[in-house]
Order: structure tokens, then C-alpha cells, then sequence
């Protein structure tokens, strides 16, 4: 089946982003126990690109069906999950990057290199990382695993800030640059 990516976040209602966001049907990785644990010999790189065992993932299909199963466990570490085992894959810096943004009737829709759609909230908490003077700012996206907003995009939620550099979102608050 060819794969279709959402339209353009512009051009979406807020219900039209909660209906895609809605029909994104992800494996149910949070209920699965794998007894078996190994190395997938697999790394994704801070500027979002995924490799295995040296040679780059190219296939966008293939890094959106590794992207369903990633999980991170209250260590840091990452893992791709399968009912039968559970793989260690390494992340240098957030296993996706939010590469658009959307602000529509107080959410703010998010675009991941992946082509999924995340709404930032009280579930999707946007995080300020590093010091004032270089923020990094993060979408947790699930499972414990975050997307890291790239430069344009966060440019595109300062031009959307209060003065106080401050954004909500479905109800959540949040500062783009760190507590100093």
C-alpha cells in the first residue's frame, strides 16, 4: 500500500489534526513484556537520520515502522520493542526532530521527520533543555521518547511567544528557553 504523508499543517483545522493524530495506529508497545533483550546495532543520529550497523536507513517507510516501536525506559535508554524481544538502539541527542508547527485554536500541532503529528499538551509536554543563551527545546512524543525541536520550527514558535518567550498549548504552558 503506497504511503500517503498528512497534508501540509497550514492547511489543517484543529479537528482535522486531532482526526489524523486519532487514525495514526501505533503498535501497543507499552504492553508488551519481551523476555529476550539484545543490541540492534542501530543509531540515530542528532540531525534525525537512522543507521544500522554503519550504512544509513533510507527507506522512509522502513524508519517509520522503526519509529512505531521505539520506547525509552526511566533510564534514558532506548529500545525497539517487539512482543518477542526487546533491542537496544542508540540515540545521540531525541529519536525524532519537529521540523513544523501549526497553532491552531489554542494547540499546537507539531510535524515530526517521520511525517507524524503530534499536539503539544498536558500528554506532549514541550521541555526547555541547555541554558538561556542556547536552549534546545523537546516534544515528548511517546513512550518516553522526544523529538527535538529544529531551528525554523522553534524561530516559528518565537514569532507565536508572549514577550515572556511563553506558549500554551491544550491548556499547558511553556517556556521556550530554560530556567536560567
Amino acid at each position: 500500500m503506497p504511503y500517503s504523508p498528512p497534508p501540509d499543517l497550514a492547511s489543517l483545522s484543529l479537528p482535522e489534526i486531532a482526526a489524523l493524530v486519532a487514525a495514526r495506529k501505533l503498535p501497543p508497545v507499552d504492553q508488551w513484556q519481551p523476555q529476550a533483550v539484545s543490541d540492534s546495532l542501530m543509531v540515530i543520529k542528532a540531525d534525525g537520520r537512522w543507521f544500522h550497523d554503519g550504512g544509513e536507513i533510507r527507506r522512509p517507510a522502513m524508519v517509520r515502522a522503526f519509529a512505531s516501536l521505539l520506547w525509552r525506559d526511566g533510564e534514558g535508554r532506548h529500545w525497539l520493542v517487539t512482543p518477542f524481544e526487546k533491542q537496544a538502539i542508540a540515540v545521540e541527542d531525541a529519536a525524532f526532530i519537529a521540523t513544523d508547527v501549526s497553532e491552531r485554536d489554542g494547540a499546537l500541532a507539531f510535524r515530526l521527520n517521520t511525517d507524524e503529528i503530534v499536539l503539544a499538551g498536558p500528554d506532549n509536554p514541550l521541555t526547555a533543555r541547555g541554558d538561556p543563551e542556547t536552549p534546545a527545546l523537546y516534544l515528548l512524543v511517546r513512550h518516553g521518547v522526544e523529538a527535538r525541536i529544529n531551528r525554523s520550527t522553534w524561530l516559528q514558535l518565537v514569532e507565536l511567544a508572549g514577550a515572556d518567550l511563553c506558549l500554551t498549548s491544550q491548556g499547558a504552558r511553556f517556556s521556550l528557553v530554560p530556567a536560567p
